[in-house]
Parts: structure tokens; sequence; C-alpha cells
């Protein structure tokens, strides 16, 4: 008797070809019963369906994402409810919008009936939410006041500006939906991208938008050109005269002909009125400290072109005599 040859895990050729009988079997069936039950109707389902929002994008702009869909419970077909479940050539519902700034929401009643035809043979039991949120500002053009950005530039030492920056054009023009453009304020901020300045600067600047803000704005002012004065403060300092003022002869400085120095920065462009003034360090007996009896020095004249005035020492120290 010829032996039947098994395979290496002990199942012979004939068992073999016995399950892949019963697999293709079972596998006709489940595909019988799938499309046959397929072709029933009365089947209920929950799909997210797709939508697109119509309007004039030439007057408004979105500044949100808008919804790409509506959940709805729907009835019908099984082949009709598997292509819309899976989005199979499913065209989007379309909502127009007439009014897109009048309002922030729409509405689902309000497109019940439509959105019920455009699904037709496909009934729709329920729609699952109430609204359809979203937020479409009207486009609009504005000029805007540029402003120096304060970070983006630093003086050299003892460098003043002389007065405040200048541009040309003095207005930046920006188009762009309303509730972005009012982040801006009224200002535009220009960098000036300098650091430790210590000459005038006159110098043309390409103007840029945020990179958060760039897909919704855009500038119709490209280059701007900012004019900077600066004037240098020079260091120096001069011996003072001392001067009493209101003292009793019984009072005296606790140190007997004190130097007093001045410390300052001069506007270079007047250090020559600088050179025809001569200062005086007044001591007022009126304006002393009664508490610890001490008196505080006033430099007179002060002019406005000094910065940083200071003397040393600054106070002495009173005695009383008999």
């Amino acid at each position: 008797m010829p032996e039947t040859k098994e395979s290496k895990r002990g199942i012979s050729p004939k068992q073999v070809s016995n399950i892949k009988v019963v697999v293709l079997c079972v596998a006709a069936a489940t595909t019988f019963w799938i499309l046959n039950a397929l072709n029933k109707e009365d089947y209920t389902t929950i799909v997210d369906y797709p939508i697109e929002f119509e309007f004039d994008q030439e007057q408004f702009m979105a500044v949100k994402p808008l919804p790409s869909s509506i959940e709805i419970e729907i009835n019908g077909n099984g082949w009709d409810l598997l292509q819309k479940y899976f989005q199979v050539n499913v065209q989007p519902f379309v909502v127009e919008l007439d009014r897109p700034a009048a309002n922030d929401y729409l509405l689902t009643a309000d497109v019940r009936r439509s959105l019920s035809e455009f699904i037709s043979p496909t009934q729709l039991l329920n729609l699952g939410t109430d609204s359809l949120k979203f937020q479409i500002d009207p486009i609009r053009t504005i000029k805007l006041t540029p402003t120096l950005d304060s970070t983006s530039y630093s003086l050299g030492k003892n460098i003043r500006l002389l007065s405040n920056p200048t541009f040309e054009p003095n207005a930046i023009t920006l188009k762009g939906p309303s509730s972005i453009l009012d982040l801006y304020e009224g200002k535009f901020p220009i960098s000036l991208d300098e650091n430790r300045i210590d000459q005038n600067i006159s110098k043309n600047i390409p103007l840029k938008i945020s990179k958060e803000l760039a897909e919704f704005v855009t500038l119709e002012t490209e280059e701007i050109k900012v004019e900077l004065e600066v004037v240098a403060f020079l260091e120096g300092n001069k011996r003072l005269k001392l001067k009493k003022v209101n003292f009793p002869r019984s009072v005296n400085l606790e140190e007997e002909e004190p130097i007093v120095m001045m410390y300052y920065l001069v506007d270079e462009r007047k250090t020559d009125q600088l050179k025809d003034l001569e200062f005086e360090a007044v001591l007022n007996y009126s304006r002393r400290n009664k508490e610890d009896s001490t008196i505080s020095i006033q430099v007179s004249p002060l002019p406005e072109f000094l910065d940083q005035v200071r003397v040393e020492p600054s106070s002495f120290k009173l005695i009383y005599g008999n």
C-alpha cells in the first residue's frame, strides 16, 4: 500500500486541500451575506458629513479654521450609508453665507431642510449639534503709525537721542481681517537692528509681517526709511566754590576748608557755554537737616544741558559754637 506523504507539520496534502475549500466556502458565504445585507433598507448610523462654507472671499476672511463636517444621524440603504460613512465619492454640502460677519454661528436648524434634500435618498434623522461656530471678519485696509521697537537697538556710551525718530513714509498701509488689524492698536513696530549707535542714522528697512499673522495680513507698504539724530554727552568735572547762605556766626562746618568736586555729563554742543559759567556749591543753613545736623549741597547754576550731575561730598556736618 503506498504511503501518504505528510507535510512537515503532520498535515497531509489532502487535508490542506480540504481546508482551502472550507476557507473559500466561508469567504464566499460571508461575501454573499454582506452583499445581501447591504442591499437591504432601514439601516441607521451616525456619520461626519463634509461641509463647505461659501462667501465673498474678496470682502471677508475666516480668521479661525471653519468647520469641515457636521455630525448627522441618517437612515437608508446599506450601500448608501457605507458610502457616506467612508466618504467615497461624496460631494460636500455647501453652506452659503450672505452676511458672514453678522454672526459667529449658524443654527443647524436653518440648513436642515436643504441638507436633507442634498443627501437624498438617505433620510436625515437628527443633527448632532445645534450650531456651527466660525469667525469670519470683513477685510479692511488701514494706515498704521510706525514706531521704533526699543528692543531692536541700543545707544553707545553717553549717547542720547536728540529727538523722536522720523519715518518716510509716515504711515504704513495694511490689509486684512478687522480683528487681526485691531491687534496692532494703530501702531506698526519697526525693528532697527542696530547696536551701540554713536552717530546719526538714515536706514531703509524692508517691512515684514510676523509668521503668526502672515497668512491673514498683507503689507501694501514694502519699505520704510528711518532717521535717528543722536548727541554725545561728554564726561567732565569741576571744583566748586563754597558759598554759605544764612549761616549764624556760631555755626561752622565740621571740616575746615573742604574741597567740593562736581562730576557731570555735558551735551557736546554746549561745551562753549559751559566754559562761561561759574559754579558754586551753595550751603543754605535754612535747608539744614535738624535731626542729624547736616547740610546738603545745591549746585548753582544747574543748566539743562548737564546730565547725571553729582557732587562729592554731597553734604557736611555742622558744629555749633558757644
